[in-house]
């Protein structure tokens, strides 16, 4: 069922893309739907510090687009996601152990139409993520975990359904998330979310470019929790491509790890990231 729904969108665009002119790329040097800022799901080559926690996040990934096809005001892109996102403890001596580490992969595609200073389109998504808590939270002088908390298995696949519209620098989207399969069974099915991003492109320093970004969602354990995050900083480069960020975040909301998917986190952080 899944698959026929995917192999149907996928004739649908061809099918429109076919009555127009096209031109066809495979392994395009730029994305078509460039990463959400403040979602948490997105490829980023960088790390935070979690301010007042002794705790870094250290983020290894990348998003290519494989194959797009150009039309006269739209771009039709396929692609491929693979990143990971780490919890690393902060110890004296400059010893960082690995408390836990989440793996993402997965195919999209992408649609976008360019009409004058506006874009709108989508970002569409099947992907896999798994959680494992790993031997920085191991205690060999105890023999036990640290916190009691125990290794358990955490993996989940889901279709992610993008739809976005930007008016020159300023993008607002939606998210809707279905999770097909999902261990533990108490984490709901659905994700829904909400959020924007701004860069201040009117910045008198050329390639310097501030920026805010939020994102909002919820999710089910039991019962409904909603998840926030807000960002903002400095992009170098250009700002929708390839560059360099310092930016500060807030989050609440329940983990974003999913060892850790129904602890309840408030915390601040510092970083640097490589951007796409």
């Amino acid at each position: 069922m899944r698959t026929t729904v995917f192999i149907s969108l996928i004739l649908f665009f061809f099918s429109i893309l076919n009555e127009a002119q096209t031109k066809e790329e495979w392994f395009p040097s730029k994305l078509n739907i460039q990463p959400f800022t403040a979602n948490i799901l997105e490829p980023r080559d960088g790390f935070s510090s979690l301010i007042n926690k002794s705790r870094i996040r250290l983020d290894i990934g990348t998003s290519h687009d494989i194959f797009r096809i150009d039309t006269k005001n739209s771009v039709l892109s396929f692609g491929a996601d693979m990143f990971t996102f780490t919890r690393l403890r902060n110890e004296s001596h400059f010893k960082f152990p690995v408390e836990t580490i989440d793996y993402f992969f997965g195919i999209n595609s992408g649609y976008k139409i360019t009409d004058g200073e506006t874009q709108y389109g989508f970002r569409f998504r099947l992907s896999h993520i798994s959680a494992h808590i790993v031997d920085g939270r191991y205690n060999e002088q105890n023999n036990s975990w640290l916190g009691g908390l125990l290794p358990f298995v955490y993996s989940r696949e889901f279709i992610e359904l993008f739809p976005f519209y930007r008016i020159g620098s300023f993008r607002a989207y939606a998210g809707l998330t279905y999770l097909f399969h999902v261990i533990p069974s108490n984490i709901g099915r659905g994700i829904y979310q909400a959020g924007f991003d701004y860069y201040f492109t009117g910045f008198p320093v050329k390639d310097i470019t501030p920026f805010i970004a939020d994102d909002f969602r919820l999710t089910e354990i039991g019962k409904y929790f909603g998840n926030n995050i807000f960002a903002a900083g400095i992009k170098f480069g250009h700002y929708n491509g390839y560059g360099f960020s310092i930016l500060f975040s807030r989050f609440s909301g329940k983990s974003i790890h999913g060892e850790y998917y129904n602890i309840s986190e408030n915390y601040s952080t510092i970083g640097i990231n490589l951007d796409l």
